[in-house]
């Protein structure tokens, strides 16, 4: 059984190796991933940063939940993780998603995914959320996710819209909030 070099390429594109690019609208990555056979509902649902006590100091929510699941849902995503010893690995399921953390210094980021979805490409997107972080408020702490509240809001969706990775370039983003900040 021979496969042409054109039937290959047929096979490539059937099994999803078109991808969506920074340009495409959610709608054009969302029909990608249909005619791949892929899952719309592939994505981020929420992304949390809570300190050890458990206050919130930054969510956003990507998929609809009422104010009292919210509130419900943080508390049992904090109470999970960090009752967690650091040698376990920094995904667990939780309910009928995936939870995906990493704790820096006193906070956790925590982001809930599908269950078919990589973990280790999620943590590595949190890994270069808090590396911008890092960068734009030079050895950020938690202070700065309180005080600027705004600017890290404005990070966060330089890096991650509508539930998806969108921007992965540190000089892109870093450069993008500078021109916001000029424009101030």
């Amino acid at each position: 059984h021979q496969t042409t070099k054109q039937g290959t390429l047929d096979q490539r594109s059937k099994l999803g190796r078109k991808h969506c690019s920074i340009h495409s609208t959610k709608q054009q990555c969302q029909q990608i991933r249909h005619n791949a056979g892929k899952s719309d509902e592939t994505m981020i649902h929420f992304f949390l940063v809570q300190n050890r006590q458990g206050k919130t100091r930054l969510s956003k929510w990507y998929s609809p939940f009422d104010d009292l699941e919210k509130r419900k849902l943080s508390d049992e995503i904090h109470r999970l993780v960090n009752s967690r010893e650091a040698k376990f690995t920094n995904f667990v399921e939780f309910r009928t998603y995936k939870i995906v953390y990493r704790r820096y210094a006193g906070l956790f980021f925590c982001m809930c995914i599908d269950p078919n979805d990589n973990e280790l490409a999620h943590l590595e997107a949190v890994h270069l959320f808090v590396e911008v972080l890092d960068l734009y408020f030079g050895n950020v702490c938690e202070l700065d996710l309180v005080f600027n509240f705004y600017k890290v809001y404005t990070l966060l969706d330089e890096v991650f819209l509508s539930g998806e990775i969108m921007e992965t370039s540190k000089p892109v983003i870093l450069g993008r909030m500078e021109q916001m900040d000029a424009l101030q």
